[in-house]
């Protein structure tokens, strides 16, 4: 049975999640383990507390085919890979730069969803998703784009992340077709821990031996960006594209940068606070006007279990 209609107004899940994703990076700045021991941990902790929730889908993971647990790796993968480059460029330029790149995540989104999913997107929507590059190109213009030391490759770390954050958002709209949402959600978490465990095993990060501060950061990960974050737009994705959830992503961009400059002191120029104006009006248009897909009959009928 296709589930095309969310329980509550969509605004208001997309508006939780966007609050909780933008203290993402702010967590990140303030732990001093690595950041794929934090990712690590960000996912497994997760992972556990769902774990309770998950017995009542055993029967949906046995029919899964071989095909679908490899769609599923891919995707763990790209959120491993996404975790390790986007946290791993906080630690070489800022987080309004960082996060502003993100921004461009909904044009892989789009270019992917129209080659892959052949949707498309209203002429208003477009207009409003217009509006907000504006803004995140005031925002580029105004963050510090400026020749710091390593800030070129935190920015170029953020860039391939947001690539890979796209492909992964695209294999969990494919998959979201045939999968519930938590336990998409709990298998790939469950996956990108465990490829983060080996590389961690690999570069010779220790498990163990973090303080209480740390193991705290980790927990609040798991909790805030992870769970009223990831896992919640997983779940906006039985109702709306990937494109529309993804561009609803944009509005971390200016809670991150206005909580970096409240919590962490970082400097917010007028025209940064102008571009962030332009990307919330941008995102209102763009989700007033809707961003539905127009699909082919045959994704149409394909309803997620």
């Amino acid at each position: 049975m296709k589930a095309d209609r969310a329980p509550i107004p969509v605004f208001i899940p997309l508006f939780i999640g966007i609050i909780a994703i933008s203290f993402s990076s702010i967590f990140v700045k303030w732990s001093d383990s690595p950041v794929s021991v934090q990712a690590m941990y960000r996912l497994m902790i997760t992972a556990i507390m769902m774990l309770p929730f998950a017995g009542k889908y055993a029967g949906d993971a046995r029919s899964l085919k071989r095909s679908e647990w490899g769609l599923l790796a891919l995707s763990a993968a790209m959120l491993a890979l996404h975790f390790l480059l986007w946290m791993g460029s906080l630690q070489w330029t800022s987080v309004a730069s960082s996060t502003i790149i993100l921004a461009l995540q909904p044009v892989f989104v789009m270019i992917g969803a129209y080659l892959w999913f052949k949707e498309r997107t209203s002429l208003g929507a477009l207009f409003g998703m217009s509006i907000a590059f504006l803004g995140v190109f005031l925002l580029i213009g105004s963050s510090g784009f400026g020749g710091q030391e390593g800030h070129f490759k935190g920015d170029l770390m953020s860039l391939l992340g947001t690539a890979a954050v796209a492909v992964h958002m695209l294999l969990g709209q494919l998959l979201l077709r045939r999968l519930p949402s938590f336990l998409y959600s709990w298998l790939v978490f469950v996956m990108a821990s465990l490829i983060l465990a080996v590389y961690n095993l690999i570069q010779g990060y220790s498990f163990t031996g973090y303080s209480g501060r740390e193991w705290g950061i980790f927990l609040l990960l798991a909790i805030v960006p992870t769970v009223f974050g990831h896992l919640l737009f997983n779940w906006l994705m039985k109702f709306a594209s990937a494109s529309t959830v993804s561009m609803s992503v944009l509005g971390e961009r200016v809670g991150a940068s206005v909580l970096a400059f409240l919590i962490l002191h970082e400097t917010m120029y007028p025209l940064q606070a102008a571009g962030g104006a332009l990307v919330l009006l941008g995102l209102i248009l763009f989700l007033r006007v809707g961003a539905s897909p127009k699909r082919p009959k045959e994704f149409e009928q394909k309803g997620a279990a």
